[in-house]
């Protein structure tokens, strides 16, 4: 996938080395750009997010995560607003919650996360878990590409799919996801997930990115990989990811953290270095699977 640079400059300037703050971009199917390091929002709430999503904002994020069922839509709008960003800079990312699947319980559910957000038009919405049980994937699927046909939606994807439930999809509507959002960290490389989904151009986008829920941060292999570099584990989990065009949407309260997880320019990672990460794959079947884990 193509890889450019955007630049934006942060609060005061410069990055935390004294340099711009330069996050890459990559590209939808119709050309149009996403940033490879976005902003995540999930267990961010009140006053606190829109402080940390504004923050973020002005450090130079121009991708912010949040979904329906983290309940803080209208601070990220909020922050939003605050920011004093342009919006026609900004890709606001947000899910479709499980209570919400089906033909008109989606498009309420868009609409009303379109309204908590305060925004007349949504970048990018997926379909934040399967739910296999409810069997309302494909109509919740047909729906995004009636919004975004109607233009309440700029992009239509999914979240927490296998390579199996995309063809579900695509079988059923001739399209695929542009996006599906997958927990993926250089614990979880999921390598078969990944090389499906760039065969049929959609995007990979990472959650848990620093892989904080598998223990990631206290190996001995990426610490090792981290002192080569004089970088932190977090920026080599994330350096590691984009370098696969996998967008990826770490998450921070503090805005030196904010800085450091997207001034990553400066690590170029050796074969010597991807070899090692590689040893820290727990395989598939340690990611949450989407077949059995359902979300409301």
């Amino acid at each position: 996938m193509s890889e450019t640079a955007a630049t934006h400059t942060p609060e005061n300037g410069t990055a935390g080395n004294g340099a711009v703050l330069s996050i890459p971009t990559t590209s939808f199917r119709d050309g149009s750009a996403i940033p490879l390091i976005g902003f995540g929002t999930s267990s961010l709430r009140g006053t606190g997010a829109v402080t940390a999503i504004a923050s973020a904002l002005r450090s130079g994020y121009r991708l912010i995560d949040t979904a329906a069922q983290y309940g803080n839509e209208a601070a990220v709008g909020a922050a939003i607003r605050e920011s004093g960003a342009a919006r026609d800079e900004i890709v606001v990312t947000t899910k479709v919650a499980g209570g919400d699947q089906g033909r008109e319980a989606a498009r309420r559910g868009v609409e009303e996360s379109a309204r908590r957000l305060g925004l007349d038009r949504i970048d990018l919405v997926l379909i934040h878990w399967p739910n296999p049980s409810r069997g309302l994937a494909v109509d919740t699927w047909r729906t995004l590409l009636d919004l975004r046909e109607e233009g309440l939606i700029s992009h239509a994807g999914v979240s927490n799919f296998r390579p199996e439930q995309l063809v579900e999809l695509h079988d059923a509507t001739g399209e695929w996801p542009e996006a599906n959002q997958i927990q993926l960290s250089p614990a979880l490389a999921r390598t078969d997930t990944v090389a499906f989904c760039d065969e049929h151009g959609i995007l990979v986008e990472a959650w848990g990115p620093l892989g904080g829920r598998d223990g990631l941060p206290e190996q001995f292999a990426l610490r090792k990989v981290a002192e080569r570099h004089g970088a932190t584990p977090a920026q080599i989990s994330l350096r590691w990811a984009i370098d696969r065009g996998i967008i990826v949407i770490p998450k921070s309260s503090t805005r030196e953290r904010q800085i450091a997880n997207a001034d990553l320019g400066a690590i170029a990672l050796t074969d010597e270095d991807r070899a090692l990460l590689a040893t820290l794959d727990l395989g598939e079947d340690a990611a949450w699977d989407s077949r059995e884990h359902e979300e409301w």
